[in-house]
């Protein structure tokens, strides 16, 4: 997670996938204890403010759809070091979460690597717009807890991209960019399973603690997210992802409690 150069940090990590899949790296059971989290690795020239402070560009012009295609790559990079982070941190688990997440590291650098074309097919390269740092505040604001983390980062965070993104894809086709609503609709047809392994072991942790799995979530986000969600949701996404209908009924009447942003 330390290496700055994303295409770097993309083989690294397709490279140790490879070799986990073929039984050559183990979670060691005299490994020691995990360090404090840190900031990954990012470019120098990489300018990270408050997410309000990110510029808004519409999809209706070359340099729009690359600050908003940069957007995008920024989470998918993100996502790269969030699922390794807990491939490291979270122990005493069975083979299959370190499986799983590492399959999601492998995901996520093929998805960097799809947008990283398309940036610079508009004539740019990560780094050279701003983003913002949410994600990895929130893998921060977890790393105490397994049960936290999977809560809140694939089931908040990473599935708010389910709820979103059919909508940038119809934009970027409006505005004839099918090459990147093509990237598009590959990420969203694969963060479904990235969001499903975070339920799965959502509900394991649950399970093994004792504790009701949609009273916690609850409790969750009133602890970490305000209470609440923002709508419109992707229903049937979340439902391949493992939502349940009363989850997805909780969800769509606090937003329609919450007051619209303007």
């Amino acid at each position: 997670m330390a290496e700055a150069d994303p295409l770097r940090k993309v083989a690294l990590t397709q490279q140790y996938a490879a070799r986990f899949r073929a039984g050559q790296l183990k979670v060691r059971a005299d490994a020691p204890p995990p360090e404090p989290i840190r900031m990954p690795g990012r470019p120098s020239q990489l300018q990270l403010v408050h997410p309000r402070d990110v510029p808004r560009r519409g999809l209706g012009n070359a340099e729009g759809r690359a600050a908003f295609i940069h957007a995008i790559a920024h989470i998918e990079l993100n996502a790269i070091d969030l699922a390794w982070d807990a491939v490291y941190r979270f122990r005493g688990l069975p083979g299959s979460f370190h499986a799983d997440w590492v399959g999601v590291a492998d995901d996520e650098s093929r998805h960097f690597l799809l947008l990283h074309g398309r940036l610079q097919a508009h004539g740019h390269d990560y780094g050279d717009f701003a983003a913002h740092n949410g994600l990895w505040e929130m893998c921060e604001k977890t790393a105490h807890d397994g049960l936290s983390r999977m809560a809140l980062v694939p089931r908040v965070l990473e599935a708010r991209g389910l709820d979103v993104t059919p909508g940038m894809i119809t934009k970027l086709r409006s505005a004839n960019d099918h090459a990147t609503a093509d990237v598009l609709e590959i990420i969203l047809r694969e963060e479904v399973a990235h969001v499903a392994a975070g339920t799965r072991w959502y509900r394991w942790y649950c399970e093994r603690a004792g504790v009701e799995p949609r009273a916690r979530f609850i409790a969750l986000l009133k602890e970490y997210a305000n209470g609440f969600l923002y709508g419109p949701f992707n229903l049937e996404a979340r439902l391949l992802a493992g939502f349940e209908q009363d989850e997805l009924a909780d969800l769509i009447e606090q937003a329609g409690r919450t007051p619209s942003r303007s």
